[in-house]
């Protein structure tokens, strides 16, 4: 077992791909036989009545909760889908995870165009107008931050294996 805790965030802005190069990455990570965990963040913070300002305190205080489960399993590193505006909010997956390292976080990119119609496919209800314009605002806001280490390309086209092994390669896990 590893004393220090490998996490990776996979951030970027709606519809730019962050769940679905998630799932590509733990496959890829599972094939290599490496022991880690992957969670979508989103869902550790949805619920009614609403948190607040996307729900961080309960989501961190949910990976608090679930990342010792994870541990006690066998996980030895963590990947992580969710956005990261500023770097500031690492020192939150710190404390949620004990022994963790500096987090690694890699930002996917695509174009306004790609991300809101996969948006458009993917939020077919009452949140698709909202997500479609959220889309473009939060993606100028991830360019001008800069809060990642590196960017990976996943565009319209892109191999969604080859996104999550070029992710896994930056980040040193593979």
């Amino acid at each position: 077992m590893r004393a220090t805790v490998p996490v990776l965030i996979i951030s970027g802005s709606m519809g730019s791909g962050k769940t679905t190069v998630l799932s590509e990455l733990s496959d890829l990570l599972e094939e290599a036989n490496v022991a880690h965990a992957a969670i979508d963040l989103d869902w550790l913070s949805i619920m009614h009545p609403s948190q607040g300002q996307h729900g961080e305190r309960l989501m961190f205080a949910n990976l608090a909760a679930v990342w010792p489960v994870y541990a006690a399993a066998g996980a030895e590193r963590l990947v992580v889908a969710r956005v990261v505006e500023d770097r500031s909010e690492l020192q939150q997956y710190r404390d949620a995870v004990p022994g963790a390292d500096e987090p690694v976080v890699c930002r996917l990119e695509a174009s306004i165009d790609t991300m809101q119609e996969r948006l458009r496919c993917r939020e077919p209800g009452m949140f698709q107008a909202e997500g479609v314009a959220r889309s473009a605002a939060l993606a100028g806001i991830l360019r001008r931050t800069r809060a990642e280490d590196f960017t990976v390309d996943n565009g319209a086209g892109c191999s969604i294996t080859d996104v999550a092994r070029e992710v896994l390669s930056r980040a040193g896990w593979l």
